[in-house]
């Protein structure tokens, strides 16, 4: 069974074609400026042609249309024509309190992403725009939404409510939700066969680290407590989101700036973070390289990342009344080694014990990087968001549910 994997941003649009027989991926791209005439298309066959080209590509149908003529092209194609894809799977950021799990997509379905706009204005308008460019795209093939927030749904009430008056809950739903749903429940099911075991009875601390990061703490393989809340803003810093900030003094620089509401929240989301803090990236790697050539601010940033990721995971193994297992995932936790190194050298007082030797050693492989006395183990999942979408979509379409 072929299935099409997209996540669409409002002038963006992630693909992956696999073949869920062997979970293989068959061809990855991505489609960037939609709407502009100098859109970018890209196309890649692991280990195969890779095409880049600027073209006019005027909305989200043109882009699939586009991608869908690479992956059925007689010379570098890897199927034979559109038929053999059997269903798409789509990145749905968020699902409310509506969507627990993965579902087909119907108009009944449609129609309460709409509603939802309005708890995640930036991602899900265009989340469903991709749907209904996949719809005319590929009219009778089965949609499946996969969603970001669904995996936290298990949150107890003590985890998801905010102190705020109660009204505000039952009139806006306004709550903790929680995002990076399917990277925190691949890693920890990856644990789990790893490990050789159910992941019943454990607990792990999950820490999807990237240019948006999160961390999850994940009791008996259900999701307990989540660093980001009503919006992705909340938690960890971030490339160039703020992380946790007193309300107070957000007041305080509205009035001192004279900011609007808009402009408080593009400074919150675009220009602070890592980017706001050292004034000269939102990249990590970038970061490092200055903090390596003994640039201060870049240290300090650094620093900052990791105190607030080490407070968090502290915070969780509290929750949890300890841990078992602690992974880092997404670009920074797969490839830095320092900011593990950092975090898990100021562990001890758990247990941790790091291997340095197996932690400096640039892998793309699943891997301990804890000594075997260490009385936590420390994991390094890369993460496949995309094969958790395919696995759903198929789980979906043959009429069970993930």
């Amino acid at each position: 069974m072929m299935v099409l994997v997209l996540n669409c941003g409002s002038s963006s649009l992630k693909y992956q074609l696999l073949n869920m027989e062997t979970e293989q991926m068959l061809a990855t791209g991505l489609v960037q400026r939609i709407g502009m005439e100098d859109a970018g298309f890209e196309y890649k066959v692991p280990g195969g042609k890779e095409i880049k080209e600027v073209t006019s590509i005027l909305d989200h149908t043109a882009g699939i249309k586009k991608t869908l003529a690479a992956l059925t092209h007689p010379e570098y194609g890897v199927v034979k024509s559109m038929d053999e894809i059997a269903a798409v799977g789509h990145r749905v950021v968020h699902g409310g309190e509506a969507f627990t799990s993965s579902v087909l997509i119907t108009d009944e379905v449609k129609s309460t992403l709409r509603a939802l706009f309005d708890l995640a204005p930036l991602h899900n308008p265009p989340n469903l725009t991709g749907i209904l460019a996949a719809e005319a795209a590929l009219p009778g093939k089965p949609q499946v939404g996969v969603f970001d927030t669904a995996f936290h749904q298990t949150m107890p009430r003590t985890s998801f409510l905010y102190a705020l008056p109660y009204a505000m809950y039952k009139r806006h739903k306004v709550r903790r939700y929680g995002f990076h749903g399917t990277s925190h429940r691949y890693v920890s099911e990856r644990l789990a066969a790893n490990l050789g075991k159910s992941l019943d009875g454990l607990k792990v601390i999950t820490c999807h680290m990237g240019n948006g990061s999160s961390v999850a703490a994940i009791l008996n393989g259900k999701s307990f407590d989540t660093s980001m809340g009503f919006t992705p803003l909340e938690g960890l810093i971030m490339g160039t989101r703020s992380g946790d900030v007193d309300p107070g003094a957000l007041f305080y620089i509205m009035q001192r700036e004279e900011l609007t509401v808009q402009e408080l929240n593009s400074m919150l989301n675009k220009h602070a973070g890592m980017k706001g803090i050292s004034g000269i990236s939102s990249d990590a790697r970038q970061i490092e390289e200055e903090m390596e050539k003994g640039e201060a601010r870049a240290k300090e940033t650094f620093d900052m990342m990791e105190y607030r990721l080490r407070k968090y995971i502290g915070a969780y193994a509290a929750a949890m009344n300890g841990v078992d297992a602690i992974i880092f995932t997404g670009g920074i936790g797969e490839n830095s080694n320092l900011l593990r190194g950092a975090v898990c050298r100021n562990l001890s007082y758990l247990g941790v014990e790091l291997d340095e030797e197996i932690n400096n050693t640039r892998s793309k492989k699943e891997r301990t990087i804890s000594t075997p006395s260490s009385k936590v183990q420390i994991w390094v999942i890369p993460t496949n968001e995309e094969l958790v979408i395919a696995r759903d979509t198929v789980a979906v379409v043959n009429g069970g549910s993930r």
